[in-house]
Formats: C-alpha cells, structure tokens, sequence
C-alpha cells in the first residue's frame, strides 16, 4: 500500500474540526453580545419607569419601580423646572454591567 493511501481524508478531518470551533466561537460570541444588548434594553426600560414614577413618588418610588424591573437605582436627582409647578427628575439605573440615564418632567 502506498503511503499517501494513508493519509487521505485528514485534510478533510482537520477542515471539520477546525469549522466547528469557529462555530462554536461565534455562538459565544453571538450569545454574550445579545445579553448584553437585553441588559441594556432593561436597564433603559428600568430607567425610563423609574424617572416617570418619581415625577409624584419621589425617590422610593423610583428605587421600588427600579427594584421591579429588576435594576439597582443608582443616582437619582430631583432638578428645578422653569417654573414652581414643574418638576425634572434624572435616574440613572444599572443592571449587570449595563447602566441608563432617563429623565422625566410634568411640564409640557
């Protein structure tokens, strides 16, 4: 028997082997980015909630909505409004390693 004869088909093994880690590798990649974009889309949902709810509940009310949705409130700051009756409020939320702004008013 030849000694090429042997050797046929290990291209062809190490072709297979060497795609499915690529695979593999792009599935995790895949996976870890799309986490991360559900993580920030929480985070900002979270956020969003949290600045509306406080505009009457003050911050507990933002902490309790942040809570809910499943972020940790990390600031959240109660601003003058152009005039006595309206009010701004700027939260900023964080779930894992994503973290949003959001901020609300009662004026037009």
């Amino acid at each position: 028997m030849r000694e090429s004869a042997r050797d046929d088909g290990q291209a062809a093994v190490s072709l297979v082997t060497i795609a499915a880690a690529l695979f593999v590798a792009l599935i995790v990649a895949i996976g870890q980015f799309g986490g991360h974009a559900l993580d920030r889309t929480r985070a900002q949902t979270a956020a969003d909630a949290a600045a509306l709810g406080s505009l009457d509940g003050g911050r507990s009310a933002a902490r309790q909505l942040a809570a809910a949705h499943g972020a940790d409130l990390v600031s959240w700051e109660r601003g003058p409004g152009s005039s006595e009756v309206m009010v701004v409020v700027t939260v900023v939320v964080r779930i894992g390693d994503s973290s949003a702004t959001a901020r609300a008013t009662n004026g037009p």
